[in-house]
């Protein structure tokens, strides 16, 4: 019997959609300039709203991407590494500039290599193919190892005025943490637990913002709420990693099983 498998037939505003999805992700770079023009600069704050810019755009291409299928509009043109480009530039490059002009890092050969080092473990997790998985419960969406959020911990780092040990310490741990497969969660992708999580990322933005207005008196409450966020992304992450091991080890498990009758 034949098939067809003609290609979808799109209109061209709905393709023209899908060509501002991806301008849109691309203003990201441009975002991403802005961002060490102001750390070069010595404007941080100004810096850290272009995060929570970045962050916004990064959050909500991707639904934008699927809603107007991008794919099959325009299939000549890979998304996905465009938004790699983009969140390298946003997520890792731009955050160490910034670390590197406030003075956040140590002095000397020390503070060299332990900027160096998110630099080069990101490059590698980028660049990895199973960087993005599915798995789990349901199509549970993962970041595999840690997933790049050096704009986070520059934020932490420079609005709670942490120690230059402090911060090469975390930039260390972190930057180990890369290359262990924890299976962090991809809020926007999520089934289980999505709106919960959502609702608690976007708690998360608005202590961002509130934390940037008070900066550099930060309110301990609105740090605790905030702080609290991460615990729950991590925590459920490691819960994630423990449970989706388990259940595969039996999965195999009864496949042996199955094999041997």
């Amino acid at each position: 019997m034949h098939q067809d498998t003609a290609t979808p037939s799109f209109s061209r505003g709905f393709r023209l959609a899908g060509a501002a999805v991806h301008v849109y992700t691309a203003a990201g770079t441009v975002v991403g300039l802005l961002i060490v023009l102001a750390a070069i600069e010595g404007e941080t704050v100004t810096a850290l709203w272009l995060f929570f810019v970045a962050l916004f755009i990064d959050g909500t291409d991707g639904t934008l991407a699927r809603r107007f299928r991008v794919k099959e509009t325009i299939p000549w043109f890979d998304g996905a590494l465009l938004d790699n480009i983009v969140d390298y530039l946003t997520y890792v490059f731009a955050p160490i500039v910034l670390l590197w002009t406030t003075d956040a890092l140590p002095d000397g050969a020390v503070g060299w290599v332990v900027a160096a080092l998110p630099l080069l473990a990101s490059s590698y997790q980028f660049c990895r193919v199973d960087a993005k998985l599915v798995g789990g419960t349901g199509d549970d969406h993962f970041f595999l190892g840690f997933p790049s959020y050096w704009n986070v911990l520059a934020f932490y780092a420079i609005v709670l005025d942490a120690s230059p040990t402090v911060v090469a310490v975390a930039l260390v741990v972190f930057s180990v943490l890369v290359f262990v497969p924890v299976r962090y969660l991809y809020p926007s992708r999520m089934t289980t637990l999505r709106t919960t999580t959502l609702a608690l990322s976007a708690v998360w933005a608005v202590t961002y913002v509130v934390l940037l207005v008070q900066y550099p008196d930060p309110h301990p409450g609105v740090v605790a709420v905030s702080l609290a966020y991460l615990v729950y992304y991590n925590g459920l992450s490691v819960w994630f990693t423990v449970t989706g091991a388990r259940a595969r080890r039996r999965s195999g498990e009864d496949g042996e099983r199955a094999g041997e009758v």
